[in-house]
């Protein structure tokens, strides 16, 4: 049997193998000067013991004295010493030296042993050497579960998912029954190539076998089913398990944060503390995944108060998540910072996290400089970096070093990728470099529904409404638009007065089931699109209709188009409406004010500032970006 393996993996033969390490035994072995001292008596038990010691005590690598003393001394050399010696170099990834021991067993005879055979197949599989191990694999007169589960563990260490998937299925169909570690790697490769129906028949599979509920199974499949967005599935996998340990509750808070349910998250991790589980780091770093919203700021701020507490507050891993959700949860400039200042090991995710975090609290020239200090550290940039770099350089304009930074993408080899293409597509837009955002977008392979939203969100902003209904017939036809699409749109066809295409979209939007159900922004926008236009009544009547409740936004959009149209009527029953939900909100004060003062009713205006004052509610002064 044998399977397509990728080019680039590591291609030895068992001959190349041999000849290989022949090489190597045949030179004079000058590093056995302490020979008596490391092997008193040159006995059986002292070299078991000195390999069982190496291995015991979790040192993972083998000394090249020991090797070069078991291939003087063969009578030493049995199949117990080196398939712990061959276990050793897989776990320190020391495929030079597995290669000499597998020379070794040919020499010796023990090509045949299927333990030994084994241990080399998971030695090569661990250190990527993938090719190798399958060669050796097929080579193999007599195979057991063990050879099977140390191939499929390397195709998925070398990230072949779908290989490892035949794999498995060839084992089932020449009669080897799987056990709970083939039935655990099986899902990690699932769940990678997202075959859903292959992962529910493995489960299956685990109920016929009975290890269903193993801890490891039981924790794989909490894996599978969160990350493939059924978390009342790995839910009910959860409760049914009868043992868990702090990795199975950790999946489930995982599983939690993938499908953004914070508050599901934090009621579980108060579960863990009555069951007096300690939370480790990596429960704590999942837990803070979970958090990606000013709502979720309060909980931020009491998981942070509880690492301190446990003294994880200098763990590197925490720090950057810190920095991360503070960055998405706050506003707050001062906090930010000062939950930077706690980053103790600036690497290079240090760094993105800091630049990534800036960005997203709109400070632009901030993450420049981060980003300048970065590279005069000598870190390498990876995506992740351009892609918040460049939205950090669309947020001040700065079209210069937008051109700079492209520049360097395609120095460092990235400019290929779709991530950094989307972010110069919207990096140009935002600049108001329209031809450029283009010229990146149609040298863009396989475009996604980003590309399209970030050249249609630059064109709508710089006042290209009907080359963006354009660019949305084309997108229509290649890509399904999202939820970010469709606004963009309505606010396009708001601006430049296409009232019936923004009609028609919008029913589009509403009727299509295969497309998300309109939020309110969309809601919003289509109240604006009636009233710019001078359709006060069909607008007010669209709110009436709403079958969601009317946010602030919505009211909001018609009061300021009464303003324009100097309707009094409708922008106090407006207001009125507004005040019943947000009594200190200034804006609704000062938008009926100015509506009065349009159609001259002066006194009215003065009373409603007057109003304002006496409640105590200020409006914030505006002030210019220059």
């Amino acid at each position: 049997m044998s399977f397509s393996r990728p080019s680039c993996l590591l291609r030895r033969t068992i001959p190349e193998v041999c000849k290989t390490a022949y090489q190597l035994r045949s030179r004079p072995v000058t590093t056995q000067t302490h020979r008596l001292a490391l092997f008193p008596g040159d006995d059986f038990y002292s070299c078991n013991g000195h390999v069982a010691c190496d291995t015991d005590n979790k040192r993972n690598s083998v000394d090249l004295k020991l090797l070069a003393q078991l291939q003087q001394d063969g009578s030493v050399l049995t199949a117990h010493i080196l398939n712990r010696m061959v276990s050793s170099c897989a776990k320190s990834g020391s495929v030079f030296l597995g290669v000499q021991l597998h020379s070794t067993v040919i020499k010796v005879g023990f090509d045949s042993n299927v333990y030994i055979c084994s241990a080399l197949v998971d030695m090569y599989g661990k250190c990527g050497a993938v090719s190798s191990a399958q060669r050796l694999f097929d080579e193999m007169s007599h195979r057991n579960v063990v050879s099977w589960n140390s191939l499929i563990s390397g195709y998925l260490q070398v990230r072949c998912p779908k290989i490892a998937i035949e794999l498995f299925l060839e084992m089932v169909k020449v009669g080897i029954a799987p056990t709970h570690f083939t039935v655990s790697a099986v899902l990690v490769a699932c769940w990678r190539t997202e075959d859903t129906k292959l992962g529910i028949q493995v489960h299956g599979l685990s109920l016929k076998y009975g290890f269903c509920y193993h801890t490891v199974v039981g924790t794989c499949l909490i894996d599978f089913y969160s990350k493939g967005w059924k978390i009342d599935a790995s839910r009910l996998m959860f409760d049914l398990m009868p043992e868990r340990n702090i990795i199975t509750w950790t999946s489930m808070v995982a599983g939690y944060a993938h499908c953004q349910q914070p508050v599901a998250a934090m009621v579980l991790v108060r579960d863990m503390q009555r069951w007096g589980i300690r939370l480790n780091n990596v429960t704590y770093n999942c837990l803070l995944s979970s958090f990606s919203s000013s709502n979720d700021l309060d909980h931020s701020k009491q998981v942070h108060c509880r690492i301190i507490r446990e003294g994880l507050e200098s763990n590197s891993y925490l720090a950057v998540t810190l920095v991360k959700v503070y960055s998405e949860c706050s506003s707050n400039l001062e906090d930010f910072n000062k939950v930077c200042s706690g980053v103790t090991r600036w690497d290079q995710i240090s760094w993105n996290a800091v630049i990534g975090g800036l960005s997203n609290l709109g400070n632009g020239e901030a993450a420049l400089k981060c980003f300048s200090k970065m590279r005069q550290a000598g870190f390498d940039m990876d995506l992740f970096t351009f892609t918040s770099v460049l939205r950090a350089i669309g947020m001040i304009s700065s079209l210069e070093e937008g051109k700079q930074t492209h520049a360097l993408v395609f120095k460092m080899g990235y400019g290929a990728n779709l991530n950094v293409q989307n972010g110069l597509v919207s990096m140009y837009a935002r600049c108001g470099s329209i031809n450029d955002a283009k010229r990146v977008f149609s040298s863009t392979d396989g475009h996604d529904v980003i590309s399209w939203n970030s050249l249609l969100s630059g064109c709508a902003y710089h006042g290209y409404g009907r080359e963006v209904v354009e660019l949305f017939e084309k997108m229509r036809s290649r890509v399904k638009p999202d939820n970010t699409t469709f606004l963009v749109v309505l606010s396009a066809c708001r601006h430049v007065g296409l009232v019936d295409k923004g009609i028609e979209y919008f029913d589009l939007m509403r009727n299509d089931y295969s497309l998300e159900p309109p939020t309110t922004e969309h809601y919003s926008s289509m109240v604006d699109l009636f009233s710019r236009a001078g359709y006060l009544s069909e607008a007010e009547d669209f709110i009436s209709k709403m079958p969601i409740e009317p946010g602030p936004s919505v009211y909001k959009a018609l009061l300021s188009a009464c303003q324009v149209h100097g309707n009094v009527e409708i922008a106090a029953r407006c207001a009125k409406k507004l005040l019943q939900m947000f009594p200190n909100d200034p804006v609704i004060y000062v938008l009926l004010s100015n509506v009065l003062a349009t159609v001259g009713y002066w006194d009215n205006a003065a009373s409603i500032r007057k109003v304002m004052s006496d409640r105590g509610v200020r409006k914030e002064p505006g002030y210019s970006w220059i």
